[in-house]
């Protein structure tokens, strides 16, 4: 997992505590289907209902220009032009009547959906 590349981890995406329990316990429950522990790879895909949406996947594999941030025990990766997007944000996990989720505090998006996984930038 002690990954170099030629991008530093930046500071300015954080993942919150809630991310990081929620994210142990699903690789807790699902990690044994994997060879090797996964992470929690963090995409920003164009699309959605405001041109852009947020992708959350469990992970192996992880590329030459991928950045990975250490999350607990596990860690959280993002490609470059995802990290992009994602500057000054934060990864979080909500737990609430209307479902839990992962979701993005993202001060880049000047709108979202009602749902939070999708945005637009200007």
């Amino acid at each position: 997992m002690d990954k170099t590349t030629d991008h530093p981890t930046p500071a300015s995406f954080r993942v919150s505590d809630g991310a990081i329990r929620r994210l142990r316990e699903i690789i807790d429950e699902q990690g044994e289907a994997f060879a090797t522990p996964p992470g929690l790879r963090v995409s920003v895909l164009a699309g959605g209902c405001n041109g852009f949406q947020y992708k959350f996947a469990l992970e192996t594999a992880i590329a030459p220009d991928d950045i990975v941030i250490p999350a607990g025990e596990t860690h959280v990766i993002v490609d470059p032009a995802s990290l992009d997007l994602l500057e000054g944000g934060e990864l979080d996990f909500k737990d609430s009547l209307m479902g839990a989720h992962f979701t993005i505090r993202n001060p880049q998006a000047t709108s979202s959906c009602g749902c939070g996984t999708s945005f637009s930038v200007d």
